[in-house]
């Protein structure tokens, strides 16, 4: 019996000893005890841009008991949204829970246009947790977009149209614009304040945004809108590398827009001008306007050996009456041939260009040109807008065709 339970007593202290060593292994991992900590939540959120800046709010929730400060480090990081263009926190980067406070608010501003874009986003990170534990590390910032380009825009109904094809030619090439976006294989972006202003000291900043395809038209808005050093934003197309002609019968039916300070135009250059560069690569101004006459266009050339040697040549072409280029489509056309250009609008010619115009100076348009569909803001032509100018304005191009 003594034996017997000596035996059982050795036996128990044993598995007792077994126990607790397990329990020092367990615990002895060079974690620290686990505490009690409380917890930080936060979700995601979408907000709605506006045409003007906007402040939101991101609420930061603490669950749990704390009886010092619970404190977190966060910072904005960029997505498809980028700071400061588009979003900009407001709240320094630490929130500081006192003990008893359940609730935070972190404020940031959504940057507003008259631009239509696509849904974008940013996060908000969160790190550096002190007395406090993070339910999840990251709020996304989803912002939906409530511009359209054609908000408001009045695609006129009537003016001229021209013939769909022409005795002996044929048509090489168009755009109709009938599809749901600008098409790449025709065209390229160019963005941005170019140099000097694109050469004219324009006030605008090109952004592919500012051109949209609406119901079988090429819209082109300019807006006053601010973008980088820019106050006004608009877009520049061009077909170089893609679609380049030499002669033929070029047509292109628009509505144009009016106000002080507005340059739409509709031209060509040289596809030599990366080698020989400006003037002497030539350049077609099949129309221009400025906006505080909106019952004249312009046709030019410009031309020279050099750019201290600029020359250029132009005639203006006016509507008669109260009629002008914004109310209606007009068709504006190139009849081109080797040492001869005819301007036209609504298949009227109104200006003439041959060697002999061009006194002596080399005749650089018997060759391969390329598009340009833009509308500038401001520059050496038009001036600057004033306070009688209205935006949004919009060039609406409803088709390009090339016959040869």
């Amino acid at each position: 019996m003594t034996i017997r339970f000596f035996c059982k007593s050795l036996i128990f202290t044993f598995l007792m000893m077994v126990l607790a060593f397990s329990s020092c292994l367990k615990d002895d991992d060079g974690s620290p005890a686990e505490r009690d900590l409380p917890t930080i939540s936060v979700t995601d959120m979408t907000v709605e841009e506006s045409d003007a800046d906007q402040i939101f709010s991101l609420e930061i929730t603490l669950s749990g008991t704390h009886r010092t400060n619970a404190v977190v480090k966060f910072a904005g990081v960029d997505g498809t949204a980028t700071s400061p263009e588009d979003f900009e926190i407001l709240t320094t980067g630490q929130l500081v829970f006192a003990p008893g406070e359940t609730r935070k608010a972190i404020e940031f501003k959504i940057v507003g246009d008259e631009v239509k874009e696509p849904k974008e986003f940013f996060e908000i990170k969160f790190f550096n947790p002190i007395n406090v534990r993070l339910a999840n590390d990251v709020a996304r910032i989803f912002i939906d977009d409530d511009d359209d380009n054609t908000s408001g825009l009045v695609i006129p109904t009537s003016g001229y149209t021209s013939p769909t094809s022409y005795p002996g030619y044929t048509l090489v090439w168009a755009d109709e614009f009938d599809g749901t976006a600008v098409n790449p294989d025709f065209w390229t972006f160019e963005t941005g304040t170019g140099n000097n202003g694109w050469g004219n000291n324009e006030l605008q900043y090109y952004r592919e945004d500012n051109a949209t395809i609406f119901n079988g038209h090429l819209v082109i808005t300019a807006k006053k809108q601010k973008f980088g050093s820019s106050d006004y934003t608009s877009a520049r197309m061009i077909t170089k590398g893609k679609k380049a002609f030499k002669f033929g019968r070029i047509d292109i039916r628009a509505a144009l827009p009016k106000g002080k300070g507005l340059w739409p135009a509709l031209w060509m250059l040289g596809t030599n001008i990366d080698a020989v560069s400006w003037p002497a690569c030539g350049e077609i101004d099949i129309m221009e306007l400025t906006g505080d006459l909106p019952n004249r266009v312009l046709g030019t050339v410009h031309f020279g050996a050099n750019f201290s040697q600029h020359q250029y040549i132009t005639q203006s072409k006016y509507l008669s009456g109260n009629a002008n280029f914004h109310d209606e489509f007009h068709v504006f056309s190139l009849n081109w041939e080797a040492d001869k250009i005819e301007f036209l609008v609504d298949n009227e010619v109104y200006h003439t260009i041959t060697p002999a115009s061009l006194n002596g100076a080399a005749y650089p348009f018997n060759k391969t040109f390329f598009f340009i569909f833009n509308v500038a803001v401001g520059g050496n032509l038009p001036g600057a807008p004033d306070a009688s100018t209205a935006f949004p304005q919009s060039m609406i191009v409803d088709y390009v065709r090339v016959f040869q």
